[in-house]
């Protein structure tokens, strides 16, 4: 499993209240395994992120029955699919001889700092002609437009 972090002063703290939500399965007084790695720009790593959190959660709530689903895997999946819509995707061949789509990667071994702002104007993009496209609503535009 992956947790986003930042480090304070005091050491390690969830990056999200989502994160913070995922870290309570671990027990107090276990040992765990935990790999450090510095994210990129992390401002705008966050920024990112929040667009998407922002995004995942104007659309889902247009949508009916997620409201049981398991919040981070819907946003990760929801994540993944405006990625794809952004044009960041590998296409396969199934072993059933179906198209498979993959999303890239935005880890930070998978692309430098200028790569990864394209991503995000692309996801933009992405955005206003999928999730935003007929939102007439002030309050949401005006949100939307201070992501850019």
């Amino acid at each position: 499993m992956k947790i986003e972090m930042i480090k304070h002063a005091g050491g390690y703290a969830p990056a999200s209240d989502l994160e913070s939500g995922r870290i309570k399965r671990f027990k107090n007084g276990e040992q765990y395994t935990v790999e450090i790695k510095l994210t990129r720009n992390p401002q705008f790593h966050r920024l990112v992120f929040s667009f998407f959190n922002f995004c995942f959660q104007y659309w889902s709530a247009n949508q009916a029955g997620l409201e049981n689903m398991d919040e981070y895997a819907q946003l990760n999946t929801f994540r993944k699919h405006l990625t794809v819509l952004a044009g960041y995707f590998d296409t396969t061949i199934s072993i059933d001889g179906g198209l498979r789509v993959e999303a890239h990667s935005l880890a930070y071994g998978n692309m430098n700092q200028d790569e990864f702002e394209a991503v995000y104007s692309a996801l933009i993009n992405a955005a206003i002609k999928n999730v935003f496209n007929n939102t007439t609503d002030q309050v949401i535009l005006d949100k939307l437009y201070s992501f850019f």
